[in-house]
């Protein structure tokens, strides 16, 4: 039963990130579908879940390897939100006379979901003394989670961008810029 309640308290800690990503999301998209509402969530839960076996199995072969690449997941998330906050805060800016909403298109999702997980992968090593199959059940405990998580992100998005309508755009940028900015700041210190 521990290992259940620590599973999804780790599962809620590393959704946090991911949360707010989908509440800019649900913020720049007030209009989205329940389909690709359904595969934003999905594919941060993925991403959320595959992180920490990443790191599980870095820990068992190639610990060593992995090491030093642990000091640049602050420097790629950052990079990485950055990106993508800047992308839609220049559009929210700019703006035009019939409102040009920012659609999120597979490739920002999936540098959102890669940016938003991967600080998960050092979860693998806290989970290193599981078996296999205790590790996959925290992934797949924790993409749960995640899942839950990021749909009511996108709803409660959703609700506020329609009350915001333009500012949407500038409101989100300023989201995931923060997001990337709040990840490397704790990862460096």
């Amino acid at each position: 039963m521990l290992f259940v309640f620590n599973s999804l308290l780790l599962g809620v800690g590393l959704a946090m990130d991911a949360f707010s990503v989908s509440l800019a999301n649900g913020l720049s998209e007030p209009k989205m579908r329940r389909f690709k509402a359904t595969a934003i969530a999905g594919a941060f839960a993925f991403f959320q879940a595959l992180m920490p076996m990443i790191g599980w199995v870095c820990v068992k072969t190639v610990v060593s390897y992995f090491t030093g690449l642990q000091k640049a997941v602050p420097w790629i998330a950052l990079v990485l939100l950055l990106y993508i906050g800047g992308s839609l805060l220049i559009e929210g800016i700019k703006g035009s006379d019939e409102q040009k909403t920012q659609r999120l298109t597979p490739k920002v999702l999936l540098i959102q979901s890669i940016a938003t997980s991967i600080d998960a992968l050092s979860v693998g090593f806290t989970i290193a003394d599981y078996s296999l199959g205790s590790a996959l059940v925290c992934a797949v405990i924790i993409a749960v989670v995640t899942f839950i998580i990021c749909t009511a992100g996108l709803e409660i998005g959703k609700r506020v961008g329609m009350k915001l309508s333009g500012k949407a755009s500038i409101l989100g940028g300023v989201i995931l810029i923060g997001i990337g900015l709040e990840i490397f700041i704790t990862g460096v210190l």
